[in-house]
């Protein structure tokens, strides 16, 4: 069975990872989930992330953070869905929790978060949201 929607399983495995306590959590890879974990790493809501090759066959490995037995990432949401894309320009980037969050897009510069993306004056698709 082929999967619809790769980035919102991606998200639902960080989510429920993070609240069952797992260290780290992997699924298959590719360049845009790589690109959406970096973000997170370079926001720091994750420790670490590898990509392990076996053959032709990639895997993403991503280390979870925690503070204080919690996990980092409180809520992570899917905003652009394949069945109804939602979009923004460089001024009308959302704020997530009063700036206390993440938003995470998907420009012609690549994958970014919203306020590399506000720096860079490029608007993009909403992945999602992070907090």
């Amino acid at each position: 069975m082929s999967m619809q929607d790769p980035i919102a399983d991606m998200l639902t495995r960080l989510r429920n990872a993070g609240a069952a306590g797992l260290k780290k959590v992997e699924m298959p890879s590719s360049k845009e989930k790589a690109a959406i974990a970096a973000v997170l790493k370079a926001e720091g809501y994750v420790k670490e992330v590898a990509i392990a090759e076996d053959g032709v066959k990639r895997t993403l490995a991503i280390e979870l953070k925690y503070v204080n037995g919690k996990s980092v990432i409180e809520g992570i949401e899917r905003v652009s869905k394949p069945s109804c894309r939602v979009h923004c320009g460089s001024q009308e980037i959302p704020r997530v929790r009063n700036g206390l969050g993440t938003v995470i897009l998907t420009t012609p510069n690549g994958v970014m978060s919203g306020r590399q993306a506000a720096k860079e004056n490029v608007g993009g698709e909403i992945l999602c949201y992070v907090w």
